[in-house]
């Protein structure tokens, strides 16, 4: 039996993208499963198909989901729950009316999603938002064991503007990650193609050590795992990283260096306010579990 859902997009939910619109609304869904819905003409909007994830919606329009049993491999995140406001410590980089720009700590997803069942980022940034008056409105994401800057919008209206900042690539963001062996090149440009998609990266090594190099990165468009995965695709794939990396080293370097997550940190960012529109550049230092595997890699 075929199924429909259908949604009218609002103030609430105006995403801009269609992909992000259906990622909010279809919440229990894997990011896979959404892609492939968009892939195989499972997506309408004011009844017409449509399976460009980077459709242009608006507010008013209509945007239906229909599917059918027989579609395989239709993943959904049947442990998600419903965020719930909590109290958990973070850093605070910089705060004002409209904005608040946190220092993110490694080991903690963004979002309750499938087996996440313990407190999440977005729920302690809740938390603080009863306490402070206001809703918090994430703009972008970091991976659960990336560490570094995040930047949260206090209001709808400033969301929507950072949101079209990264779309646009207005925001300058640059990564510090240590990398198996020796790149090639000092100073390095990387650019790919992946489902349509062009993913681009360029990188300085900072650092060279035994068998790995310290690079500074800045991500030129920012897609999910990018840094990971095009590091990976030159043969340098990020140290700790087991998904796409070389795991014998990463047991190996763990052992000899303590390093106990992949090593990618969200170093610098820079981009104009979305109010006053002021030039704002913000930097996070290295977290000390990350300052420690440097130590130890230069006293080797």
């Amino acid at each position: 039996m075929p199924q429909k859902i259908s949604y009218v997009v609002n103030e609430d939910c105006n995403y801009n993208r269609l992909d992000k619109f259906l990622r909010h609304k279809l919440k229990d869904f894997k990011l896979s499963s959404i892609y492939k819905l968009l892939r195989t003409g499972c997506i309408r909007v004011n009844n017409k198909k449509i399976k460009d994830p980077a459709y242009r919606i608006e507010i008013g329009d209509s945007v239906s989901v229909e599917y059918s049993g027989k579609i395989e491999h239709l993943k959904r995140l049947r442990e998600s729950r419903e965020p719930v406001p909590h109290e958990i410590p973070f850093s605070i980089l910089y705060e004002d009316k409209e904005l608040l720009i946190i220092d993110k700590p490694p080991g903690i997803s963004m979002h309750p999603g499938k087996g996440v069942q313990v407190i999440t980022l977005i729920e302690g940034l809740m938390g603080y938002g009863n306490r402070k008056g206001f809703k918090p409105f994430l703009v972008h994401r970091l991976d659960k064991h990336t560490s570094g800057i995040l930047l949260v919008a206090k209001k709808l209206d400033n969301a929507r503007k950072l949101t079209a900042l990264f779309r646009n690539h207005e925001i300058d963001k640059y990564y510090l990650t240590l990398v198996k062996g020796h790149p090639f090149e000092e100073k390095g440009y990387l650019k790919q193609e992946v489902n349509g998609y062009t993913e681009e990266l360029s990188y300085n090594v900072k650092e060279l050590f035994d068998n790995s190099s310290l690079l500074t990165v800045r991500l030129l468009t920012g897609k999910k795992h990018q840094i990971r995965r095009q590091c990976a695709s030159i043969g340098h794939p990020v140290v700790g990283d087991d998904v796409y990396g070389d795991r014998d080293f990463n047991r190996k370097f763990k052992k000899e260096h303590g390093l106990r997550r992949y090593f990618l940190h969200c170093h610098k960012m820079s981009f104009k306010h979305p109010t006053s529109g002021r030039l704002f550049q913000i930097t996070s230092e290295l977290p000390e579990d990350l300052k420690r595997v440097l130590k130890s890699l230069r006293s080797s």
